[in-house]
């Protein structure tokens, strides 16, 4: 990816995090956005979100983000200037949640051999 996408990347990623944290209201208690990756025509754009709660609050908050997609690509052809606005596609990105679990699975590895005295 050149260099010029790459800055079209973090400039959209930072503004739809402000809008959806303005525009949208959810159920589960943390969304952010996590990444985003722009075709080279910047028509496209895929929203990696970051969603933490039950998966009946990531099903409400992708369907909510969904729902809204004309209101925040309106809102960011605003603040993003850009021959075209790409059309956003949001993607569940459960990058953090493995994270989390591989760290709860190392602890219990670590406690485990602690209580059986082996280091």
């Amino acid at each position: 990816m050149n260099h010029r996408l790459i800055r079209v990347c973090e400039l959209i990623k930072r503004e739809l995090g402000l809008l959806i944290g303005r525009e949208l209201t959810f159920t589960a208690p943390l969304v952010s956005v996590r990444a985003v990756d722009i075709t080279p025509d910047l028509k496209q754009a895929h929203v990696f979100i970051s969603i933490i709660g039950t998966n009946t609050q990531k099903e409400e908050a992708l369907s909510l983000l969904e729902k809204n997609r004309p209101l925040l690509q309106q809102a960011l052809s605003k603040r993003v200037i850009l021959k075209n606005t790409p059309i956003l596609n949001f993607e569940l990105d459960e990058s953090i949640e493995r994270g989390t679990r591989v760290i709860a699975l190392l602890d219990e590895i670590e406690q485990t051999t602690q209580a059986d005295g082996d280091f």
